[in-house]
């Protein structure tokens, strides 16, 4: 499996995955394109590049610099502000509370750095903060470094409390805290920031449920709720909520079982399979079109490859986004669907209710018209 899968990357490093790709994993799990490249480790944006149809993912200069900024303001003075906003929704006595940075350790290796943080979780009592964590996580069978930008500790330890404490919020006694810079204006913020805020939460919320769970402490003793730390309206005063990410776990944890179980995938793929990025682009094409993709349009804000896969789906259903694709189950391109709706082209019997549909669709069309 470990030959195959260097063999598909072109004998070159492993990409290394981070919460971010991660996260962008859980947005297409259907896509055995998505599943063996990042089982493999396939430089991703340096394959779109390479086939012509580069990616743009990132955020701007002023964007980074604006979330630095606040990340700053919100950690200077041991997290004094950062604490007095914690306080409300973890229930923090904030004088009482400890705090180590372990961004401040002068660490050789990522190894001696996890240690570090597995010390600190094993020893913690009372309420406590850990600034710069870092947290590992299995993905395709490769151990890959997390770091969270926050741990916070409330009502005491793993090894000094048992799992049904009582608690402000409900499921443990340690929280993931995740600082972004998007506003929080009214109460609100942008649906989609905060699902991916979620969903980048959860990867971290796993990762510290497992090494609790090596540690010999319940995992339960790491809450659901996820803290989000953002700026209130149209400033920089920080404000804290709640995010439950229940949800964004179980698509996670499928995810990363599919992950680890690709060797059916791979075993079903040509046996001189590469994406070697020293190929020619149209090898690389080529190999592309071996490994089946699922292309929805919310790939875009999930995958590098998504302008080449969009482009390779033009005409067919599929590209018009999942609910049009599920409703049209069988029918794979829009002739069809045209052809179908204008009733000139006979259904199959697989196609018949997504026909009935198209059909009434543009007999209603028609009428308003």
């Amino acid at each position: 499996m470990t030959a195959a899968l260097d063999r598909i990357r072109g004998g070159v490093p492993a990409k290394r995955h981070n919460a971010r790709t991660i996260a962008a994993l859980t947005a297409n799990p259907g896509c055995a394109r998505r599943a063996v490249l990042d089982a493999a480790g396939v430089d991703k944006p340096r394959l779109a590049e390479r086939i012509g149809f580069p990616g743009n993912f990132g955020q701007s200069r002023f964007a980074l610099a604006r979330g630095n900024g606040f990340e700053a303001m919100l950690k200077a003075d041991d997290c004094a502000l950062l604490l007095s906003v914690l306080r409300d929704v973890l229930a923090l006595e904030t004088s009482a509370v400890s705090y180590d940075d372990l961004g401040e350790d002068d660490d050789a290796t990522l190894t001696a750095r996890h240690g570090r943080t597995r010390d600190l979780l094993a020893a913690a009592a009372g309420a406590a903060l850990i600034d710069h964590p870092l947290l590992t996580l299995a993905v395709a069978g490769r151990k890959v470094f997390l770091e969270p930008d926050l741990i916070a500790f409330h009502a005491g330890s793993p090894s000094h409390h048992p799992a049904t404490a009582h608690n402000r919020t409900e499921g443990g006694l340690l929280h993931v805290v995740e600082i972004k810079s998007f506003a929080i204006v009214d109460g609100q913020a942008d649906s989609a920031k905060v699902s991916g805020a979620a969903v980048q939460a959860a990867v971290y919320v796993l990762a510290l449920r497992r090494l609790l769970a090596d540690l010999g402490h319940d995992p339960a003793l790491v809450s659901h709720d996820a803290v989000l730390v953002c700026p209130r309206d149209f400033s920089l005063q920080p404000t804290a909520v709640l995010v439950d990410v229940r949800k964004q776990l179980s698509t996670l944890t499928r995810q990363l079982t599919r992950l680890a179980s690709v060797a059916d995938l791979v075993a079903a793929l040509p046996p001189t399979l590469t994406f070697d990025t020293a190929l020619p682009p149209a090898d690389l094409t080529a190999a592309l079109g071996q490994v089946e993709a699922r292309y929805a349009p919310e790939c875009l804000s999930a995958c590098e490859l998504a302008s080449y896969c969009r482009h390779e789906a033009a005409g067919s259903t599929a590209a018009l986004g999942r609910p049009v694709r599920d409703a049209l189950g069988g029918v794979d391109t829009v002739d069809e669907a045209l052809a179908l709706a204008a009733g000139t082209r006979t259904p199959t019997e697989e196609q018949a209710e997504a026909a009935a549909l198209l059909q009434a669709a543009a007999r209603l069309r028609a009428e308003a018209l």
